[in-house]
């Protein structure tokens, strides 16, 4: 039996409290600051560009992160075969499941790129470009979109660094583009008044920075799994374990677009450019309350996986418990944060006194929901850590797909603008409640009769 890689040996030893926050508080760090910028680079456009802007930015990054998400797939599945490699000391298998997914990642994210720019206005329109907001968000969408790549390689390699047990340096490649952004934003928008220009390079070089400090440190020999050329000719049984895991990611990613879709557009028929703007601030909002939470989850996927592979089922439960309390507790508090501050976090956004006005009432209605949202976090990481990829897509996709987007098409009929709002603490709501019953199912049925 072959020695256990010697990054990933604490997985399945040390006491899970100090465990959890050595995996997880980078992982919070990473997305706090990866928040930071994307609140930062909507500041500059409503401040330099205006509400027309806000809503192109707003139209564009759910379109750039679906093409990036193949990434995102491919890191979250791989690293899911990676950790319960590790667990089991299968090491050829886990440096197999690397060199595989850095080709799927290259050759799917250069093939959506292409896509991209082939279908690019159609696409634009589709998710709710009209009117004022088309050029600066064909602008903005024509100069992204060739660092997707790079950032589908760093998504995918922030897992991968994170399944190895290497929690900081996973966080430093979430925070080079984000720190890179804030520093270049100022520069390009303000300093040679570039506009939506300005804003789309500065995220642009951003990108490919965060994939060459990764590309570097697999190739400097600070990772235990390496860059090995027979590694990338593609296996289709690897192929298809990564993919069995990982196509529940793209799914959650396809859901959220056509959520988008479908929001930018509602949106934009009961309140118009204003509405979609609107959503674009409470949106940013929202990805600063949650980054805790998103980074205890992070924290503890490669955590359940290792002990499930190494058959250590007590410690995936206690994983589990202290994961959702825990994050819980965060959310309840960034709650109260939100709740507090509202009109003042608009105001930092924008001057508009239209936004002002109508945006923090829309905050109150959107974020009820927030202190639930560990529960269903968890629950399909949990399935996802583990290699059951059914239970984990079903639970990934019914906030969005089973809930929030039948209540958006719904709702508005009946309440307007506010029908919107008032769909996601429902849809909050009842997905936290389908996702504990059915993980409590799955902790009574399979873990149990494990031990």
């Amino acid at each position: 039996m072959s020695k256990p890689i010697r990054n990933s040996e604490e997985l399945g030893t040390k006491e899970i409290g100090p465990l959890l926050v050595k995996m997880g508080v980078p992982a919070s760090i990473g997305i706090l600051v990866m928040s930071i910028y994307m609140i930062v680079d909507t500041i500059f456009i409503g401040r330099y560009v205006g509400t027309a802007g806000i809503a192109a930015v707003t139209v564009v990054m759910p379109i750039t992160f679906l093409i990036s998400s193949i990434g995102m797939a491919i890191g979250i599945g791989g690293s899911s075969v990676i950790s319960r490699a590790l667990g089991a000391n299968r090491e050829e298998h886990a440096q197999n499941t690397f060199g595989n997914m850095i080709s799927l990642t290259v050759l799917l994210s250069v093939l959506m790129v292409i896509a991209g720019y082939y279908f690019g206005d159609e696409i634009l329109m589709a998710f709710g470009a009209k009117g004022d907001i088309l050029p600066p968000a064909k602008e903005f969408f024509n100069i992204l979109l060739p660092s997707v790549p790079c950032l589908a390689f760093g998504m995918m390699s922030n897992n991968v660094i994170r399944s190895e047990g290497d929690a900081k340096t996973a966080m430093v490649v979430m925070l080079v583009p984000a720190v890179m952004n804030l520093i270049l934003d100022p520069i390009f928008m303000v300093y040679y008044e570039m506009g939506m220009a300005g804003a789309a390079w500065a995220t642009t070089i951003s990108y490919c920075c965060s994939a060459s400090f990764a590309l570097w440190y697999f190739l400097s020999g600070r990772s235990d799994l390496k860059v090995h050329l027979q590694n990338f000719i593609l296996k289709l049984k690897l192929v298809k374990e990564i993919f069995e895991i990982g196509f529940v990611t793209f799914a959650r990613q396809g859901t959220i677009a056509l959520l988008m879709l479908v929001l930018n557009n509602t949106l934009g028929n009961y309140g118009g450019e204003t509405a979609v703007a609107m959503f674009g601030i409470i949106n940013r909002i929202g990805m600063f309350a949650n980054f805790p939470v998103l980074g205890v989850t992070q924290g503890f996927l490669p955590i359940a996986g290792y002990n499930y592979g190494a058959e250590k089922y007590e410690r995936v439960k206690d994983t589990i418990a202290l994961a959702i309390k825990s994050g819980t507790m965060i959310a309840v508090g960034m709650f109260a944060v939100i709740m507090l501050f509202r009109e003042q976090l608009v105001g930092v956004f924008t001057t508009d006194a239209e936004l002002l006005l109508k945006t923090p009432a829309a905050f109150i209605i959107v974020f009820l929901g927030l202190p639930t949202i560990q529960v269903q976090l968890i629950s399909s990481a949990y399935f996802q850590a583990i290699g059951k990829a059914m239970p984990a897509l079903l639970l990934t996709l019914t906030k969005q797909g089973f809930f929030l987007i039948p209540l958006i098409l719904i709702l508005p009929h009946y309440f307007g603008l506010n029908g919107v709002w008032m769909s996601f603490p429902i849809a909050d709501t009842a997905s936290t409640l389908v996702s504990y019953l059915y993980l409590k199912r799955e902790m009574r049925l399979k873990l149990n009769p494990m031990m």
